[in-house]
């Protein structure tokens, strides 16, 4: 039997495909373990690709189609930890226009070990085009280019709708020798999967610390030589400019940037802009246009819109 000081909390929360997202950015603050997404939506989309595979009953069709989040923590900042997130998932349930579901929660104590191998068996490797994003401690043999992502990547694994169409934005836009800049990095996926495309040069900054060392570890497991990541906020240094400009944030900070971008963006370069619902689309599009860019391309998955501009009018 396991004695209880070696246990951890697991903390679930319930939630939608649409609030998945945001429980699991609020409840990377209070681990270094990873996040856990149980998401019915998954199997569904997994029956469209697939549609000779006849594994999914109508039963569970029919049945519970929450989103489960999990994370754990120290069993010495249960109480601590459970109040404040519990409080910060009311604001988010208060605040958000998304339908974030109950955001209800249960939580039971587990060996941490239990934990850490559910999130290794759940992450599996993922093809975005010429991407595969592996899990850094399989081994993946493949003709793709792979970007390894470890087990503390805080933000972003590729599963995402709006992470991988920016990777195959990235896909179709970059060439040989290009500087690329990735505002808000978060994990690295993005200015990793980059450098594997080709470019000479990749500087990633995100203004949330965790975010950053993850994307530092993530450029270290793939020794990504011409990867630079920053504690920063890079707009606000317009001496650094890229031939394209990545950007995976919500539509509200995307439309404050559109003024601004332009200083960190090379003659003819280009701007991909995710992390937008698809009804925000139509107002990102009018701000970047407004400030002299041209909307070369727009690509939607699910809820999520991505665009393509570029600096050509």
């Amino acid at each position: 039997m396991v004695n209880n000081m070696s246990k951890v909390v697991e903390l679930s929360v319930f939630t939608t495909h649409q609030g998945a997202d945001l429980v699991c950015d609020l409840l990377w603050n209070y681990t270094d373990e990873g996040v856990t997404v149980l998401d019915f939506q998954d199997v569904i989309d997994l029956e469209k690709m697939h549609k000779t595979w006849d594994y999914i009953d109508d039963e569970v069709i029919k049945s519970d189609k929450r989103v489960i989040v999990k994370v754990c923590f120290p069993l010495s900042k249960k109480k601590e930890y459970i109040l404040s997130i519990n409080a910060e998932l009311q604001t988010l349930k208060a605040n958000s226009e998304l339908d974030v579901g109950s955001l209800e929660t249960l939580t039971q104590e587990i060996d941490p070990d239990d934990w850490k191998r559910t999130w290794k068996e759940r992450f599996k490797p993922i093809k975005i085009d010429k991407i595969t994003v592996v899990p850094g401690w399989i081994k993946y043999d493949s003709d793709d280019k792979t970007v390894k992502i470890g087990t503390d990547s805080a933000f972003g694994t590729g599963e995402h709708e709006t992470t991988s169409m920016c990777v195959e934005l990235l896909c179709e836009t970059v060439q040989k020798g290009d500087t690329v800049l990735d505002v808000g990095c978060g994990s690295g996926i993005l200015g990793i999967s980059a450098e594997k495309l080709g470019a000479g040069k990749v500087i990633m900054t995100d203004l949330d610390e965790s975010a950053v060392d993850a994307a530092k570890k993530n450029v270290k497991i793939n020794k990504s030589k011409n990867c630079e990541v920053y504690l920063k906020d890079l707009l606000s240094d317009n001496t650094v400019k890229g031939n394209i400009i990545v950007a995976n944030i919500m539509a509200e900070i995307l439309i404050a940037f559109s003024k601004d971008i332009g200083k960190n963006l090379l003659p003819d370069g280009k701007i991909i802009l995710s992390g937008i619902l698809n009804d925000r689309a139509d107002k990102v599009i009018s701000a970047y246009e407004s400030a002299g860019f041209s909307l070369v391309k727009s690509n939607s998955k699910g809820e999520w819109t991505a665009l393509l501009f570029s600096s050509k009018i």
